[in-house]
């Protein structure tokens, strides 16, 4: 029985739509919001249309897994919906693809967090950065070892704590704005608008909005998925696209776009500079608690997604390995030492640029799970599916296509080669599982 399937038949207690809601906006918002306005500054206003594209682009996206919720709500989510259009072999691939960049996330997270509790505490400057967020991405697997209690209760903590930084930025533009207008054209950034740096700030742009799909990953477990799962990711992806535009239009048209992209926390610097001194590091540990608990989800997420592929026969068994906990021991070790092989490697930069290319490097390894879901949507349009046999459905798969490849162009050579590589390691695996599960009957064979 597959991983998904032996969900469903324990009967485990179903999640309804505020739960999803929350998933959705909880995964969205971690540590990317925080960090991006330095890593996006030396765009100038190129980072605001970016924005403006990306967020269209997730609403499609957003769009994508609803439809496909509605006309395929048992299969069990994503891997479900591509294996049912386009083949299992596909499916391995962009679920692999989608795994390597949930990791991706995960060093990328415990990189940025190093910059905000550096500012909160500046004698934590003394230690080599690299090893510091080494320790983070240990301590949260550390505590999602201990059991989903444990890391739940962690998760229930700093989501209740993740909001108020960006209300706090959203109160003080909106007082600017009202006291104050002249200086938001004060230090207005130089560089000019270009097609090719458009491109560039979307891409790193949607980092931040990776995790729009959360909704369907846990599929099986939803209460009425087929009205459930579409709701709740329009819903979760609209309230952050909201929040995002403000908190992210204000720290660049009041900070100057240099001192902004050296900054390795630019919410601090904004308060510290606009509001009470002193109050940027206060809203700096309200930063790195955010970061920590979506270091604490992700963790999570790593962990469950790596034994659900074992668990369905795409990924070696032993992943799927449990402690009595319930926790999957072996999938988070392999997940935490794959990420802080990562964040070894991005040190080769300075902190924000090393954010920067793990962003574009998570963000590459993602889109095959955007391309190959539009495309299952395209799928169903053509086989007449009685869910998506409107010509709406087609534009919609259309636009997801044409959004994912203007992305893949964003990513630039580098992080595409680095992600081509991480999604190509996955096809000797891929073979050496069907050649196993051939010479074991009992283990039953891949679908093509």
């Amino acid at each position: 029985m597959s991983g998904v399937d032996a969900t469903a038949a324990r009967g485990e207690r179903k999640i309804g739509f505020w739960t999803c809601t929350a998933l959705v906006i909880g995964n969205v918002i971690g540590m990317g919001i925080f960090v991006l306005p330095a890593s996006l500054a030396p765009y100038g206003f190129n980072a605001l249309i970016g924005w403006v594209i990306v967020l269209a682009g997730c609403l499609v996206l957003a769009r994508v897994f609803s439809q496909l919720a509605r006309a395929l709500p048992g299969v069990g989510g994503p891997y479900g919906y591509i294996s049912h259009t386009l083949g299992g072999t596909t499916a391995y691939l962009a679920l692999w693809a989608y795994w390597v960049s949930v990791w991706l996330t995960n060093s990328a997270l415990a990189t940025g967090v190093v910059g905000y509790l550096v500012v909160v505490f500046p004698p934590l400057g003394a230690l080599p950065p690299m090893w510091f967020a080494q320790a983070l991405l240990w301590a949260m697997v550390a505590v999602n070892l201990c059991g989903v209690r444990s890391s739940g209760g962690v998760q229930i903590a700093t989501t209740a704590l993740k909001l108020l930084p960006m209300l706090a930025i959203a109160l003080l533009g909106g007082w600017l704005l009202l006291t104050s207008p002249a200086s938001y054209t004060a230090h207005l950034p130089p560089t000019p608008i270009s097609l090719g740096s458009v491109t560039a700030a979307s891409t790193i742009a949607l980092f931040a909005m990776i995790g729009v799909e959360s909704a369907s990953v846990p599929a099986a477990r939803v209460d009425d998925p087929a009205r459930t799962i579409p709701r709740a990711t329009m819903a979760g992806t609209v309230l952050t696209a909201a929040i995002y535009i403000v908190v992210s239009a204000v720290p660049l048209l009041l900070i100057r776009q240099q001192e902004l992209a050296n900054t390795s926390a630019p919410f601090a610097l904004l308060m510290d500079r606009y509001a009470a001194a002193g109050s940027g590091r206060w809203l700096a540990l309200f930063v790195a608690i955010s970061g920590l608990g979506a270091l604490n989800g992700w963790t999570l997420l790593v962990g469950e997604l790596t034994r659900t592929m074992a668990g369905n026969g795409v990924l070696p068994a032993v992943l799927a390995r449990s402690n009595r906990q319930g926790t999957p021991v072996v999938a988070l070790l392999v997940s935490g030492v794959l990420a802080a092989g990562m964040i070894a490697l991005s040190y080769s930069k300075s902190l924000v640029s090393a954010f920067t290319f793990l962003t574009r490097v998570g963000t590459a390894a993602s889109l095959p799970l955007y391309l190959c879901c539009g495309l299952a949507l395209a799928v169903l349009w053509r086989r007449r599916h009685a869910a998506c046999n409107t010509r709406r459905s087609m534009i919609v798969a259309a636009a997801c296509v044409l959004f994912v490849a203007f992305a893949f162009v964003g990513t630039g050579r580098e992080p595409f080669l680095y992600a081509l590589g991480l999604i190509a390691a996955g096809l000797p695996l891929y073979a050496l599982m069907r050649l196993w599960r051939r010479g074991d009957p009992s283990a039953g064979v891949l679908p093509e």
